[in-house]
């Protein structure tokens, strides 16, 4: 099965006449107790409170070794990795894990700044993230 969930957040910058858009697009692909969640666009405090509901529904449905593929991500700020974090401490309590997929280096330098490159198992492709 995949869902799609588009999430738009909007903000008016208040120094400018300009709206900020804020876009996160989440899809879902389950197979039993493995599943991926593909990540686009942006997480941040606007966007990642959509994205800690979809984990929590995917670990609670019994999805409970979860890859998030976030190749498609052009940002995530700290509220993001929070969530990728309490996602983890879900899943490995439900006896899974939490790996992700990532080659952008923007990205992969957030995760080796704040040391969470050593939290999570981070792999270059979907398959091989599935298969370990």
């Amino acid at each position: 099965m995949v869902e799609w969930l588009r999430v738009q957040s909007w903000t008016h910058a208040p120094s400018a006449k300009a709206v900020v858009t804020m876009e996160l697009v989440i899809s879902t692909e389950n197979a039993g107790a493995s599943c991926t969640i593909v990540l686009d666009g942006e997480v941040d405090v606007y966007t990642s409170p959509q994205l800690r509901q979809k984990l929590t529904e995917v670990i609670d449905a019994g999805c409970v070794n979860v890859v998030v593929d976030l190749q498609n991500l052009g940002f995530i700020d700290s509220s993001g990795l929070g969530v990728l974090v309490s996602g983890l401490r879900k899943a490995k309590e439900h006896g899974g894990t939490l790996r992700l997929v990532c080659t952008k280096d923007s990205i992969l330098k957030i995760f080796r700044i704040t040391g969470l490159d050593k939290v999570f198992p981070l792999f270059p492709t979907v398959e091989e993230a599935l298969e370990f």
